[in-house]
């Protein structure tokens, strides 16, 4: 057991070093690296060679470093640990140079150790904004605001919706705030960003209409299309839906068809660019009180979060929820949880 452990980590943690110069390796390089790989022993910032051989072999070792990277050191710095310096240990192979990490150096130059510092002091709830987009559930009062990145033709975040909405609302009820912001995957699916600029055309003035087509439009997405030969009739299909619920919502006509011709996706491509900006990848993403689910998780997952959000804001969460029973004469591969990677 003992040799397969460490046959994973050792590769796991060659290749954490090849990503990071794979990624980072377009930066500029760390200034004068020949002279902290050497030492400068002249000047008093920097280690003297025999101690940063030590720290190298230590961190070669360590993290299970090729042979073929080069590790460089760099001068020795105040850090905020009593009793600790601070270093920046790079690292360079085939011209290319990592971004500088920091470990720490005791004063007495017999222990390296790393730490690392996270803010803690902002409310991960707030984190996260609804951008004032159309509700459901309670106000944005409520104790917990669950903000989800929606892509209308992702098939799992059709499944997420179907199921989502029904079992948190009747479980929570105006406890939560819920949203969806936009992130389509216009790159995989054609209509996905039509979509979202025509139901925001019906959210700008109805709420209610708005989510009454992000429904229909999830429940019937595969009736779509998403082949270039039938895109055109998916587009108009989706002007067609939004047109009848703007009118039952007594939108004004002209107003709705000026925004359907506009096709303005400027808010739109905003919303992706926080989303990338707060790490989302895939759809569907759950953001709840700030912390992040990712594709189609398990609902007893989603409860387990919102319970836990619940508790921090000093409330008291529902009872356990039964699990549902699979129907009888149900095959076992169809009562598996649905997979969790998002499209």
């Amino acid at each position: 057991m003992k040799d397969t452990v460490q046959n994973v980590v050792k590769p796991f943690r060659i290749l954490v070093f090849a990503l990071t110069l794979a990624a980072l390796g377009c930066h500029a390089q760390t200034p004068a690296l020949s002279q902290s790989k050497l030492g400068a022993a002249s000047s008093g910032d920097f280690l003297s060679p025999d101690l940063a051989r030590r720290v190298e072999v230590q961190v070669r070792s360590r993290f299970d470093v090729p042979p073929d990277y080069e590790i460089h050191i760099g001068s020795r710095t105040r850090s905020d640990l009593p009793g600790y310096d601070a270093i920046s240990v790079t690292f360079s192979a085939g011209g290319k140079t990592s971004r500088p990490i920091t470990f720490l150096l005791s004063t007495d130059n017999k222990t390296l150790a790393q730490f690392t510092k996270f803010d803690i002091s902002k409310n991960p709830r707030d984190l996260v904004s609804d951008g004032g987009r159309p509700s459901r559930g309670g106000p944005a009062s409520a104790p917990v605001i669950i903000v989800g990145f929606d892509d209308l033709e992702c098939p799992f975040c059709a499944r997420m919706n179907a199921q989502l909405f029904p079992s948190i609302l009747q479980r929570y009820g105006d406890k939560v705030h819920f949203v969806y912001r936009d992130f389509p995957l216009y790159d995989k699916h054609p209509w996905a960003m039509r979509a979202a600029v025509d139901v925001n055309c019906v959210g700008d003035h109805s709420p209610e209409g708005y989510w009454n087509l992000v429904d229909y439009i999830h429940a019937h997405a595969a009736e779509m299309g998403g082949q270039s030969a039938s895109l055109a009739q998916a587009n108009q299909t989706l002007d067609t839906l939004t047109r009848e619920e703007g009118k039952r919502q007594h939108i004004d006509a002209a107003t709705l068809d000026a925004c359907i011709a506009k096709q303005d996706t400027t808010a739109i491509l905003a919303e992706v660019k926080e989303g990338e900006a707060l790490g989302v990848e895939a759809t569907p993403a759950l953001f709840i009180n700030g912390e992040k689910i990712e594709g189609a998780e398990p609902l007893a997952d989603v409860y387990r979060m919102i319970d836990s959000a619940l508790i921090a804001a000093g409330q008291t969460p529902p009872p356990p929820a039964e699990p549902a029973a699979a129907p009888a004469g149900t095959p076992p591969e169809t009562q598996q949880t649905p997979a969790k990677t998002g499209n």
